[in-house]
């Protein structure tokens, strides 16, 4: 072929248009460009062709970046994560799957393996490349390759029931090609293809693309005449011969001419069969390439324009379903607004929105409407690996038997559930991780996941930052958190109960303000109120302690602890079971135990249930919980997190919980009301000091009384006449203690007036009596 391309440009060649695929284009772009003749392409979709690099290159016809933007899109849309491509090893195939790959990588999606087929790969070849991929998890496939191939590879996957319910395959735009060229096909090559998606360029149905099939049609010999209809390349390339025409019309009108210069380079080159020195230099070659860029009209494609990086403007694709002995449009793509049911011309007249992507339903191979899963586990005997933590301590949770490899305990337990509700089938081995003698470390075990050692971890995993960057885990099947273990300390109740609610620096601090806020009061009234006048006085408390703090072994907890709270890890002790947490707290710090112990929440809440002379101090510091570990980007993990949620649902999960870690035999939480339930004889105290003052201030303000009343009754005891001696002194104790009880009901301003007045009174007696005398 690129030979009788140079033949043909012996002929002085003003422009070019074709070749029909992008392996030629590669080869004749080299040409044209040191000719400078325009070669205006309608069919070479490689997308490493550009403009930038190969100037007298121009593409009537839509990139295959977009196309692979389309796909990437779809395959967001239907929430796959992974992909499998099957290609042509040629520059069309290898640049199209690398283009792929970065528009699934802005996706957060990946290409899980490429398959590469030889452009002259047979039957033979094709079905063990088949075999290989069926043997894997992914189950979307992309087929990007040109009819032939593309016939073969569908074919060869129908016979080895690739392409039953649980697979999703999409084809590039070569499969519409085939379908628009010849009609329906046969129904044993159109049941090979049932359920597959395609692309196929968007061409608008318009009365001038009407007009041209009709007299397509009537050029071939009408209905019956012939078995070739118009595709969309074949669209494209009408368009191309029209651009041509306008811009070779236009370069006339500017004073253009078809002139062509010898190329020294050529002169004495010796082709062989070609006649090198007959290959001439067109002259008008960039001014008619400027004509051909920024021609513009309405074609049979629709608007014909190039944008400023030499592409087609409004891209966009048709998304077809195989379905029956032809195809059903679900939807358009285009790169003004993504996925939509709604045609391209129409979403133009708007401003751009891609918030609401959606599309028809899809009948996918298997002759099913339900999305595929993207991935399953092959059959091929392989069985999973799950190491499963060897624990020595709350075997509640995890454990083994002896002399037997049976693991049991919760997690796993919730893990039996999960994987009963999955959809297909699982072959799996449990591997106990550890020696038995200890617990192991868990993150070492993580560490086994990423290594692929094991297919997954099951058991009592955290959920830390750390772990999440190197695996994925499932919905946490339980709550957790760290938490603080202390001993409690059994006190009788007694008068000063009610200090403790305030610690020393607490009722310190409360003193110093009490004092502070008297001392304001004083600098403000002491110049004129007599009451204040006293020395300010200030109080401060301060108690610090670094206590040792016990952890369980294998546990995040020492990480946590020395790298997230900077606790010096020699503060910190390892203990091994409840036993020793019991012990230590028992001890306390000062006899070789710990303050208190920092443990998960579930762990602490097991070891309460039969330990009741332990708290929890405070509330939860972190909050996380238990899930299961995966690789990363495992779907597995996807569906395992679905089943925990219905397990969740259906109230399994709760008895599954009820079933090992619902233990009691101590009343742990009657004894926490009782300790915190405040009695009278714990205020006894503080009614002590309130009587005690109150009693005070009574005996201080009786005395005075007592000796107001005693002047006043001596002032007052003048102006009463003798009594008789037959009065008895019963009498007159009985007239004192009522007048006393008179005193003290007057008011304090009355009781003086009566006095003064008494006085006022006697005086004037004394004064007629000398005055008499």
């Amino acid at each position: 072929m690129p030979i009788t391309a140079l033949q043909f440009m012996e002929n002085d060649v003003a422009a070019i248009i074709g070749p029909q695929s992008s392996v030629l284009a590669h080869v004749v772009t080299h040409i044209v460009n040191e000719l400078q003749v325009p070669l205006l392409s309608f069919a070479a979709t490689d997308p490493t062709l550009s403009s930038l690099q190969y100037p007298f290159f121009v593409r009537i016809t839509q990139s295959d970046v977009f196309q692979m933007a389309a796909i990437a899109e779809l395959v967001d849309y239907f929430q796959w994560r992974e992909v499998i491509a099957i290609f042509i090893d040629d520059d069309y195939g290898r640049n199209g799957v690398a283009t792929l790959n970065e528009k699934l990588t802005e996706r957060r999606s990946k290409i899980f393996f490429k398959a590469a087929l030889g452009p002259e790969a047979n039957v033979t070849n094709i079905s063990d490349l088949l075999i290989k991929v069926a043997l894997m998890e992914c189950r979307v496939i992309i087929l990007h390759a040109n009819p032939d191939i593309g016939r073969i590879v569908l074919s060869a996957a129908y016979r080895l029931d690739m392409t039953i319910n649980g697979y999703a395959w999409i084809a590039t735009d070569w499969l519409p090609s085939l379908l628009d060229s010849y009609g329906p096909l046969d129904s044993e090559t159109m049941d090979t293809m049932q359920g597959v998606l395609s692309l196929r360029q968007h061409t608008p149905n318009t009365q001038r693309k009407r007009d041209l099939v009709l007299r397509w049609r009537e050029l071939i010999g009408g209905d019956n005449g012939g078995d070739f209809r118009l595709n969309s390349y074949g669209l494209y390339a009408y368009d191309s011969v029209w651009m041509i025409a306008h811009a070779l019309d236009a370069f006339f009108d500017d004073g253009g001419a078809i002139i062509f210069s010898n190329d020294s380079r050529l002169q004495d080159a010796n082709g062989g069969t070609l006649d090198l020195k007959a290959i001439r230099l067109f002259d008008g070659g960039s001014p008619l390439l400027n004509k051909v860029r920024s021609t513009s009209f309405d074609g049979v494609t629709g608007p014909v324009q190039l944008d400023s990086d030499g592409n087609l403007i409004h891209p966009a694709y048709d998304i077809l379903n195989i379905v029956g002995t032809g195809s059903r449009s679900i939807g358009y793509w285009s790169n003004y607004s993504g996925l939509s049911i709604e045609s391209p011309e129409t979403l133009y007249l708007n401003p751009p929105n891609r918030s609401n992507q959606i599309l028809y339903d899809v009948i996918w191979p298997g002759q099913t409407t339900q999305k595929p899963r993207g991935w399953a586990f092959p059959n091929n005997g392989r069985e999973l690996r799950i190491g499963v933590p060897y624990r020595v301590s709350y075997p509640e949770f995890v454990s083994k038997e002896k002399g037997s490899d049976t693991m049991k305990g919760y997690c796993l337990d919730v893990f039996f559930a999960a994987i009963n509700l999955l959809q297909y089938p699982i072959t799996y081995r449990l591997i106990p991780f550890g020696n038995g003698f200890e617990n192991p470390n868990y993150t070492e075990l993580v560490e086994k996941v990423v290594s692929k050692d094991f297919d997954a971890a099951v058991g009592d995993i955290t959920i830390v930052t750390g772990r999440t960057k190197e695996v994925d885990f499932t919905q946490p099947f339980i709550e957790s958190g760290l938490v603080i273990l202390t001993s409690v300390k059994e006190r009788d109740s007694n008068a000063w109960a009610f200090l403790q609610p305030f610690t020393w620096a607490m009722w310190a601090v409360t003193a110093t303000f009490f004092l502070f806020i008297g001392s304001v009061i004083w600098i403000l009234e002491h110049r004129i109120n007599d009451e204040f006048r006293g020395p300010p006085k200030k109080q401060l408390v301060t108690i610090f302690c670094k206590d040792p703090i016990g952890y369980q072994v294998g546990s995040f907890t020492e990480t946590y602890l020395t790298q997230e709270l900077n606790i010096s890890s020699s503060r910190l002790k390892v203990l091994h079971n409840p036993s020793e947490y019991a012990t230590s707290l028992e001890l306390g710090p000062d006899k070789g135990g710990v303050a208190a112990v920092i443990d998960e929440h579930p762990y602490v809440e097991l070891f309460l249930s039969t330990n009741c002379k332990f708290a929890i101090v405070g509330s939860e510091f972190t909050k996380t919980g238990w899930g299961f570990a995966f690789p990363l980007d495992s779907p597995l993990a996807v569906d395992m997190s679905t089943a925990i949620l219905k397990l969740s649902e259906n109230g399994d999960l709760q008895r599954i919980h009820d079933k090992w870690l619902m233990r009691s035999s101590c009343s742990s939480d009657s004894m926490e009301i009782e300790s915190n339930r405040l009695q009278l004889n714990s205020f006894w105290g503080l009614y002590a000091i309130c009587g005690g003052a109150c009693f005070l201030a009574l005996l201080i303000y009786f005395i005075i009384i007592i000796c107001q009343f005693h002047r006043h009754f001596a002032e007052q005891e003048p102006e009463t006449p003798e009594e008789g001696s037959s009065k008895s002194g019963s009498s007159r104790s009985g007239r004192i203690l009522q007048s006393f009880l008179s005193f003290a009901d007057d008011k304090q301003g009355s009781t003086r007036s009566k006095s003064n007045r008494g006085q006022m009174e006697q005086s004037a007696r004394t004064n007629d009596v000398d005055f008499v005398s």
